[in-house]
């Protein structure tokens, strides 16, 4: 039909929306940008068996040959894992991508706009785009934020990305009215990091009461998203002043390099990779599995008090 957009999902995700069960909406960008084969496939299947211990549905999100996917099943995200020439797709370019037929890995701000459309609420993450440091030079700022702003869907992440300006994009999202919540504890954590020297602005911890204010949200009109910050395990963490020399270090190659736009967040990733040793990976792979628990937990919590 013109003017609207078909979604195929999996039979899981489909029956699981259909009885008003819990599922939760997984970004594709970590998959395809994010790690290399076969890490980035074990990654994101794992991510998934977290899911569904936790009784709720995983549903990653792609665009594949131009059809939007929420929900894929082993052999698709196999053969995104080792895809090439995969778009990364944000607002902007979600559109393009399904008119040019194109396949395309899902941004938070994709991810959070594909889940809306399949009506899908709580969503789970590594971390969130945000301010770029030098922005008030570069004007670089993520569409993730006005996203968050306009889209109802509780993003469970670690933070903004440590490469990012934390304090720049707290008032950026403050700015834009978007609920900032510490999952446990009263300061933010900062990716990699379980503190980021910053107070959150609001502090929850259960998922039962972040379910409760999600749900008293939307007796309010005009709602946009919720960032849930969820603390990487203190085992898996790396400390914030360790972190620091190496961001950094990875800014410093980055201008040197001229890298710009889309391709500083990768550049910086993988340079910080190569100087933490793969330690950073490691963390990566533990601060999703987190989240994904706890989005899990939420959606089962919000599922329970809707019904």
């Amino acid at each position: 039909m013109p003017g609207s957009i078909d979604i195929e999902t999996t039979q899981e995700v489909a029956d699981a929306l259909a009885a008003g069960r819990p599922v939760v909406a997984l970004e594709s960008t970590i998959i395809t940008h994010g790690m290399p084969w076969p890490g980035n496939r074990d990654m994101a299947l794992e991510v998934e068996a977290v899911i569904r211990a936790e009784g709720a549905v995983p549903a990653t999100i792609a665009i594949i040959d131009g059809t939007l996917h929420a929900g894929l099943d082993t052999a698709s995200i196999t053969a995104l894992a080792q895809a090439s020439d995969v778009m990364k797709v944000s607002r902007a370019d979600f559109a393009f991508a399904i008119a040019e037929g194109r396949t395309g890995a899902t941004t938070v701000a994709a991810t959070m706009m594909a889940a809306k459309l399949a009506g899908i609420s709580v969503f789970a993450t590594g971390g969130i785009g945000g301010v770029h440091r030098g922005a008030e030079l570069s004007f670089d700022i993520s569409a993730d934020l006005d996203e968050l702003a306009r889209t109802p869907v509780i993003v469970v992440s670690a933070g903004a990305k440590a490469i990012l300006d934390i304090p720049k994009t707290l008032e950026a999202l403050e700015t834009r009215g978007v609920p900032v919540v510490a999952y446990g504890q009263d300061e933010m954590p900062a990716f990699w990091s379980r503190r980021s020297g910053l107070a959150a602005p609001l502090r929850l911890d259960t998922p039962e009461a972040i379910a409760r204010f999600e749900i008293i949200r939307r007796a309010l009109s005009g709602h946009g998203g919720m960032l849930i910050a969820n603390p990487v395990p203190e085992a898996d963490e790396i400390p914030a002043n360790v972190m620091h020399g190496h961001i950094e270090a990875a800014l410093e190659m980055a201008k040197a390099q001229g890298i710009e736009g889309k391709a500083v967040t990768p550049f910086l990733l993988g340079e910080i990779l190569g100087l933490t040793d793969g330690a950073s990976l490691k963390t990566n792979i533990a601060l999703v599995l987190n989240n994904a628990r706890l989005a899990a937990r939420i959606a089962v919590a919000l599922a329970a008090g809707s019904n």
